[in-house]
């Protein structure tokens, strides 16, 4: 088995998909990232939020310094686009919200790095026509937002259309659909239980790796050359607070999944994780590399 194109993309937002206002993983945990994407030679995207540019720009220069690709994630982590669920106390940006709001996140992540970013991903994959028309005004050439769990169409990069951003069309940004097990039947009803994050820690890369080898089989009987884009983010690889987590006037308590088995336990699957998808014949690419290669097919 060869030519598995692979994107590896982290998502630099606050601890915990952002139910806290906390940077620790962020700070803590992306340097455990680097040494091991260095140790192994591969490149990878790293979207940053315009509030994590700005606020911890060494970081992301750190990043940048290491051959890394520099993304951008919204400006604070919220919902740029449709939501495809619910989240209490999480409402989405109006329309005519969005182009301004992605162009002052891109202004930020663009003076942190000292260049501006070219690949998007929407926060929780909730992307919408009228980001990807403000992403493809702003000059991005490929968007890591579409959630293959939930629309189940696109197996392979494409050219969004400009009146519905999950069809094919002309416009010139590639949309790169994220990785999930098709091969397997859903009893979820937005299919959230075929996106395999993060399972890699939860139970194990053993575990995520039946689902890709699954989704590789369901790829090759329809002919399709598979296509891998994971998202992993900088807090699941550095410990994180279990129970209650009190801020400001209240507190949170996210699900036991959000934090069971962040730093060590994380680390150790990730790097068995990237040497079985290297065994499958992987080829690690950026987010920036896909456009090039899709368009000259």
């Amino acid at each position: 088995m060869a030519g598995i194109q692979t994107v590896l993309g982290f998502d630099m937002e606050t601890d915990l998909g952002s139910w806290t206002p906390f940077y620790e993983g962020l700070l803590n945990g992306t340097p455990r990232i680097l040494d091991l994407l260095g140790k192994r030679g591969i490149a990878a995207t790293f979207f940053f939020t315009g509030d994590s540019a700005r606020k911890h720009a060494d970081v992301l220069r750190r990043v940048r310094d290491a051959g890394h690709e520099i993304g951008c994630h919204s400006l604070y982590h919220e919902t740029v686009g449709d939501p495809i669920f619910d989240i209490p106390g999480v409402y989405p940006l109006l329309p005519e919200e969005v182009g301004p709001r992605l162009r002052l996140a891109t202004e930020l992540v663009e003076q942190a790095c000292g260049e501006r970013p070219v690949s998007f991903r929407a926060p929780r994959l909730f992307g919408s026509t009228a980001m990807i028309l403000a992403l493809e005004e702003l000059g991005y050439v490929a968007d890591a937002s579409y959630p293959m769990y939930h629309f189940r169409e696109q197996l392979r990069p494409y050219h969004p259309s400009r009146e519905d951003w999950t069809k094919p069309g002309d416009l010139k940004i590639v949309e790169l659909p994220n990785f999930a097990d098709l091969s397997m039947e859903s009893t979820d009803p937005y299919g959230r239980d075929l996106d395999q994050w993060p399972l890699f820690r939860t139970e194990s890369a053993e575990a995520v790796l039946e689902h890709i080898d699954g989704y590789i089989a369901y790829c090759g009987e329809r002919g399709v050359e598979p296509f891998l884009c994971f998202y992993f983010h900088p807090w699941e690889f550095h410990e994180m607070p279990q129970g209650d987590i009190h801020y400001g006037e209240g507190s949170v308590r996210p699900d036991a999944f959000c934090s069971k088995n962040c730093g060590e336990y994380a680390l150790e699957q990730f790097d068995i994780l990237l040497e079985k998808l290297a065994e499958r014949g992987s080829e690690f690419l950026q987010a920036r590399e896909i456009p090039g290669t899709m368009i000259e097919k």
